[in-house]
């Protein structure tokens, strides 16, 4: 294998002697406020892997996905899956269901998020009248992504281009809220990666509906006006933004190593959204 590319939390390689077949390995790292974090979550890589492929198969009616039927090598079996190469759409799709994150900041100051104007009065963690696509420009590693609106999509990708962007985001979102509301969980929003094939199919890559890529939130506990609890990362950015932590997000410092209590919790966490969505135990 040669290797490509290192993201995030994931590692890229083109394999050996198959032309446009990629392997995309999922670590253990973990990323918060475009920091890669020096402390890792065990098992968090394959979770990420396990429910990307499992919601791949409930997906194929909307989207055709990028996996190709090649063989893992043993020493990744568990967190990483073969890939066609894509040429990757350079927005992050997003579709948001409720207020949270950057929607919060953006509609308490202009009553707007990407282009859609909301009801007055809502709060964080409101439920919106209707799901909507919010997408936002890909940043270089290390800078944060900035929002953008559904009309700057089709001035970056073209008009047809946009219109599916946006049409497949809103469905994943849908399918995968209507799933796992009937398990207790609320996706809150989701983050989807598309990219085009040399015949010029969108298809969906990287992972999808996963507590990296999505805020999942606790059916039972939801109450909007206050920030949720959660199964995902949010745990740590909570954490880091605490007192506890010590760390100063406006330093330029990076952020400091997570305490084993917080490490467990965390994978509690991301364990916890696996079996709950899955119906299946984790190990």
């Amino acid at each position: 294998m040669r290797h490509l590319y290192s993201g995030k939390v994931r590692e890229l390689y083109e394999m050996d002697g198959d032309s446009g077949v990629l392997l995309l390995v999922a670590t253990d790292r973990i990323s918060a406020f475009d920091y890669v974090l020096p402390t890792e979550i065990p098992d968090k890589g394959k979770i990420l892997t396990q429910l990307s492929l499992w919601w791949f198969d409930r997906l194929t009616d909307v989207v055709p996905n990028h996996l190709v039927d090649a063989p893992v090598p043993p020493e990744f079996a568990g967190r990483a899956m073969t890939c066609q190469q894509l040429d990757m759409v350079q927005i992050e799709c997003v579709a948001r269901g409720y207020l949270a994150g950057s929607g919060t900041a953006d509609y308490q100051a202009t009553g707007e998020v990407c282009g859609h104007t909301l009801p007055a009065g809502l709060s964080e963690g409101s439920r919106l009248p209707e799901p909507i696509f919010t997408p936002a420009s890909k940043a270089p590693r290390g800078e944060h992504d900035q929002n953008i609106p559904v009309s700057e999509v089709a001035d970056r990708v073209g008009t047809g281009v946009a219109a599916e962007l946006e049409r497949i985001t809103l469905e994943i979102y849908r399918r995968g809220a209507e799933v796992a509301e009937r398990r207790g969980i609320i996706v809150a929003d989701t983050k989807v990666e598309l990219g085009i094939d040399p015949s010029g199919t969108l298809r969906l890559a990287d992972e999808v509906l996963t507590p990296d890529s999505s805020r999942f939130w606790p059916a039972d506990q939801w109450s909007p006006g206050r920030s949720q609890p959660s199964l995902d990362k949010q745990y740590v950015r909570d954490w880091l933004t605490s007192p506890e932590s010590g760390w100063d997000r406006q330093s330029g410092e990076p952020p400091p190593p997570l305490p084993s209590a917080v490490v467990e919790r965390t994978r509690e966490r991301y364990v916890r959204a696996y079996e709950d969505i899955t119906g299946q135990r984790w190990g």
